[in-house]
């Protein structure tokens, strides 16, 4: 049974499906303006679907829970608590206040262990400010886990890192998908990102024709248009230098990228098992 199914069916040629299986790591790319956040929310349950449903592990899902963690771009820390009061946080949350003072030393235990697993136990005791940037992710990241979520959703995590701490956090959040077998699910604007870290890559673009005429009252709106499947093993950085990575890069920024390519429907990129589409 797939880990994440998403359908949404109106109109004909208007549906928008998305089945995803445990252990991927989707990179979501696309335009600007395409819909990649309003996915990544729909699927975390802080958007809600005018039409169609979410279902993981088939139980359809509807506001946010621990079930589904999720990494932002500006990082999500607490500048007044510690690196620890921050990872525990979400544990103290979720626990009745009365509760809290006696599971404290379990929560505790429980954060440095995350710590531990991000490389940053002996920073746990610091504030955020006194942290670098790329190390503030690691910390939102660790905030995320504690949860034990069964999907890790990451928006743009680290578009504000320069390239050498960028790069670290990439290998990072493979090896973290390697031990745990998590499920990630990855938006970026950066193509050698999304290739070099998806196992699957799904392209959103408003790019496309599908014989109807574009009016005010028929918009066609972001579909997917590309949807690639890359092997399931880490890669080593040195896979950046490779031909078939820069032509799959090159592919990819021509199927989704280029308003001038507007490829019809039927000439979709949906070589994948788990693709499909309504006409």
């Amino acid at each position: 049974m797939p880990l994440i199914s998403r359908g949404r069916r109106c109109r004909p040629r208007r549906d928008f499906n998305l089945t995803i299986e445990k252990r991927e790591i989707i990179a979501i790319i696309g335009p600007s303006g395409c819909g990649k956040s309003t996915l990544l929310r729909i699927i975390v349950g802080q958007e809600q679907a005018s039409e169609g449903h979410v279902y993981i592990g088939g139980e359809q899902v509807g506001f946010a829970d621990a079930h589904r963690g999720i990494v932002y771009q500006k990082y999500s820390l607490f500048p007044h608590l510690s690196v620890l009061d921050n990872v525990m946080l979400g544990k103290e949350l979720s626990m009745s206040y009365l509760r809290r003072g006696t599971a404290r030393r379990q929560f505790h235990a429980e954060a440095m262990h995350y710590l531990q697993r991000v490389r940053l136990a002996d920073h746990a005791h610091k504030f955020p400010h006194e942290l670098s940037g790329g190390m503030q992710q690691r910390v939102a990241i660790a905030q995320a886990l504690i949860m034990k979520p069964r999907i890790l959703l990451m928006d743009e995590p680290f578009g504000a890192l320069d390239p050498g701490t960028r790069e670290d956090l990439q290998v990072f959040v493979l090896e973290l998908w390697e031990e745990d077998g998590l499920t990630i699910f990855f938006v970026t604007h950066d193509l050698e990102e999304a290739v070099f870290l998806g196992t699957r890559i799904i392209v959103l673009s408003q790019h496309y024709t599908d014989d109807r005429p574009v009016t005010a009252t028929n918009n066609r709106g972001a579909r997917i248009v590309a949807d690639h499947q890359l092997p399931k093993s880490a890669l080593s950085t040195r896979a950046k230098a490779a031909t078939e990575f820069h032509e799959l890069i090159t592919a990819i920024r021509r199927e989704g990228f280029d308003p001038k390519h507007t490829q019809h429907i039927r000439d979709f990129n949906l070589k994948h098992p788990d693709s499909f589409i309504t006409l």
